[in-house]
């Protein structure tokens, strides 16, 4: 029976494939015009810091960013691994409100971890990817200095400036910047200081056009009962309403907060992403559908 129909091919199976793989790139071009030049402020962390492969796909989508012009930050925490630490040490670990009791034991432990271990680790993966790093923390070229939080978090930090030079100079230079959050205290003693938290207050002194955080989660929920109600965009009026509603996590609240404090100073996109998706910030950076929950100071664009 003759259908008019050629039938497949293993040759045109393969040129399917490619013309697909060219129609995501001529997709992408607007974007990387749009944000070429522009900085990212991306916190890293969740899965996508412990699972090798999610490991693997970030270190690509922070090299290909700077390929294309892009200027990417990375900030990190290191929940986790500083937890491990903590109980080899014979520190037993607290928390309030979502941010870690952090004694002189405990402190010594973060920054070891944080600036010994950790960092390190990072800007090796970013530059096995391709991707030009160096690492810093807080301390380095005076780049966070903070004050105390509260008496019962130790010696936990809010930050009270933030001087971008030495980041802004390794960003001219066409290097990624791996930031650990630790900062000078105006007393003058070390402070450990929430990633999220680091990430938001960085992005608004670089004029960032995006702040990205990675999460464990898909994004916002309307109701967290309910699957199907991911927020996709939502204005920073609709964000104070959920934070003065309350019955967030205590995870959350560091990043939205600091949302918060970066769409009012200036930055004009934050984003909420699944960091266990494979190549989630690039997924959001350059493709029209975008993941996660994006907030903006107006509303939907």
């Amino acid at each position: 029976m003759v259908t008019g129909h050629t039938a497949p091919t293993p040759m045109r199976s393969r040129i399917a494939y490619t013309m697909t793989k060219a129609k995501v790139l001529t997709e992408a071009m607007p974007y990387i015009r749009e944000f070429g030049g522009a900085t990212v402020v991306v916190k890293y962390g969740g899965s996508a810091m412990v699972d090798e492969g999610l490991q693997a796909g970030f270190a690509g989508d922070i090299a290909l960013l700077q390929l294309v012009g892009v200027r990417p930050v990375v900030v990190h925490g290191g929940g986790p691994q500083i937890t491990r630490a903590m109980a080899r040490a014979g520190v037993e670990p607290r928390w309030v409100d979502g941010l870690r009791v952090t004694d002189a034991d405990a402190l010594r432990v973060v920054q070891a971890t944080l600036a010994g271990e950790i960092n390190p680790d990072i800007v090796r993966l970013l530059s096995d990817h391709g991707a030009k790093a160096v690492g810093f923390t807080g301390l380095d070229g005076g780049l966070f200095t903070s004050r105390l939080r509260s008496p019962d978090l130790g010696f936990v930090g809010d930050i009270t400036r933030v001087d971008p030079d030495l980041i802004e100079g390794v960003l001219d230079r066409g290097m990624v910047p791996v930031v650990a959050p630790l900062s000078r205290g105006e007393e003058g003693a070390v402070h450990n200081i929430n990633a999220d938290t680091a990430a938001g207050a960085l992005a608004r002194a670089l004029g960032a056009r995006k702040l990205i955080y990675l999460t464990d989660v898909e994004g916002l929920y309307r109701d967290l009962d309910d699957e199907n109600s991911l927020i996709e965009r939502m204005s920073l009026g609709e964000l104070h309403e959920m934070l003065d509603a309350g019955g967030l996590s205590d995870g959350m609240l560091p990043k939205l907060r600091s949302c918060v404090e970066a769409l009012e100073n200036g930055v004009p996109q934050a984003h909420i992403l699944d960091g266990r998706i494979q190549h989630a910030v690039l997924l959001e950076v350059f493709t029209p559908e975008g993941i996660g929950t994006m907030i903006t100071p107006g509303g939907a664009p």
